[in-house]
């Protein structure tokens, strides 16, 4: 990427700040409060709330409706398993209200009294980039001029809307507003077998809606192997939701207040009829509003900002991290990068970091749920790569067993003939808990052996990770000091 000439503006001989933020969601918290830690003068910008989308509309709320919705499938399993218990009745507004306590309860930790505790100066108002030394900002008191060295932007992303016709009519639901809703919808339509719409789907399900999922694609979680796409299929068909592959929205309707929409199948064209739509089709970044036009700041094919591998734009003092320019769209990867923007940002003339994505872990927040790190079969095949597999299945675990919950497996790629993990795909109950061993290892370059010869509790779901090792270990124990071993302990015996 061709970096542009700091033109536009005079550059200031004196600054007011080493950094300025803009956006205070997790890229923005995390970059304002690194520079802060190491003593520089930095400004956060927030035009909205504080905490931005995983606070508000994302992690935080979807995990809280998550538990909300296990707590109800719970009852209902029990009932099946012909557990005697007291009748139990939920209310749809308490789930809600569930979602935004647990969202008070976290605000502090991302509120502007924290952030200025910790020598942030924190401004709710609208950002611009004037130059690459100067942001002006509008709230409520007028606007200001603030001058500075660098600029780290961290305006996050937003959910994406389709142009289908007579979407907009709908009053569709997204990840940002389907946390206001005040009624259960008793039937939902849901867009998009990502993660959002199957973990969505599952919840809603539970919770009482009548589900129908639609993808346009030949399977669910396309990022994902084949067979954790079939998995998540037949799960969620087992809960009742009607999931409909190789399905296209084409067109939405309203008549005599009953909502439809027309979709392109199989089989022809069908029409499903619905009383609210969830759009879950991706998030597009937020590009527009404050500067980046003016600045001609470039954008990627994606319409992310473009960065290098050290978070800068094409303007060497110009750094961005988080969704806005991310390849990955996850709260912990917008730390990752805030850290590199912060001290590349702060100390870029005498030190300069790329950013490190060679282990990045995810987890798709299903029940069981889908926890991934490096290769898995199909990016292995795409890049490659050669890699042979392990497999331990979940049904052969004590813990799994005791708590009947044994669906899933631990996957592992490995280097041929040796113990190096090229990455794993673990499915199953705490996937994105287990799932930390095998990022540590692949972080520090720990094998399988180093696995295997680790202590774990039993009885606990861990030994999963030490049994995939295990059954490594099993294929390459070589036949011959197997048979010189045996030999040994015959003479052993005096035979």
């Amino acid at each position: 990427m061709k970096q542009s000439k700091l033109k536009n503006g005079r550059k200031p001989k004196r600054f007011q700040n080493n950094l300025i933020v803009i956006g205070g969601g997790s890229a923005g918290l995390v970059t304002a409060y690194i520079a802060a830690a190491l003593k520089a003068k930095v400004t956060l910008i927030e035009k909205d709330k504080m905490g931005g989308d995983c606070l508000n509309h994302g992690c935080v709320p979807s995990k809280a409706l998550i538990s909300a919705a296990r707590l109800v499938a719970g009852f209902n399993k029990a009932k099946a398993l012909g557990i005697k218990r007291v009748d139990y009745e939920f209310e749809f507004a308490d789930v809600m209200q569930h979602v935004h306590d647990a969202i008070k309860q976290i605000e502090p930790h991302d509120s502007v009294a924290r952030y200025r505790q910790l020598g942030v100066n924190v401004i709710e108002g609208e950002a611009e980039i004037l130059s690459p030394w100067e942001v002006q900002v509008k709230h409520d008191q007028g606007a200001e001029l603030l001058t500075t060295r660098s600029i780290v932007i961290a305006t996050g992303a937003k959910p994406l809307l389709p142009p289908i016709p007579g979407l907009d009519a709908m009053q569709a639901l997204t990840s940002e507003n389907i946390w206001q809703l005040k009624t259960l919808p008793k039937r939902l339509l849901v867009l998009g077998g990502g993660p959002i719409g199957c973990e969505l789907s599952q919840c809603f399900q539970r919770l009482g809606s009548e589900v129908a999922l639609l993808e346009m694609a030949p399977r669910l979680l396309m990022r994902e192997d084949e067979e954790v796409s079939e998995l998540v299929v037949e799960m969620l068909a087992a809960e009742g939701v009607d999931i409909r592959l190789q399905h296209k929205a084409m067109a939405f309707s309203l008549d005599k207040g009953q909502k439809t929409v027309t979709a392109e199948s199989p089989e022809g064209q069908i029409s499903i009829v619905f009383d609210e739509v969830l759009v879950a089709l991706g998030r597009k970044p937020n590009v527009n509003g404050f500067g980046v036009e003016k600045m001609d700041i470039q954008l990627a094919q994606n319409q992310a900002i473009q960065t290098n591998p050290f978070q800068q734009t094409n303007y060497p003092n110009i750094f961005a991290c988080g969704d806005v320019c991310s390849p990955f769209q996850f709260t912990h990867v917008a730390a990752h990068q805030a850290w590199y923007a912060a001290v590349n940002a702060l100390f870029g003339g005498a030190l300069r970091l790329k950013t490190d994505y060679s282990v990045v872990p995810w987890c798709t927040f299903l029940e069981p749920e889908i926890a991934r790190v490096g290769l898995n079969e199909q990016d292995a095949k795409a890049q490659g790569v050669a890699y042979e597999v392990t497999r331990f299945d979940l049904d052969a675990l004590d813990r799994a067993i005791v708590e009947r919950q044994s669906a899933g497996f631990v996957k592992v790629l490995s280097k041929p003939g040796g113990d190096k993990i090229l990455g794993v795909t673990l499915v199953g109950e705490h996937a994105g808990d287990l799932i930390a061993e095998f990022v540590l290892a692949m972080k520090y370059g720990l094998g399988l052996n180093k696995i295997l010869r680790t202590m774990h509790i039993y009885p606990t779901r861990t030994e999963a990770n030490k049994s995939v090792a295990g059954v490594w270990r099993n294929k390459h124990s070589g036949k011959m000091l197997l048979a010189l071993i045996e030999r040994y302990h015959g003479w052993r015996r005096n035979e």
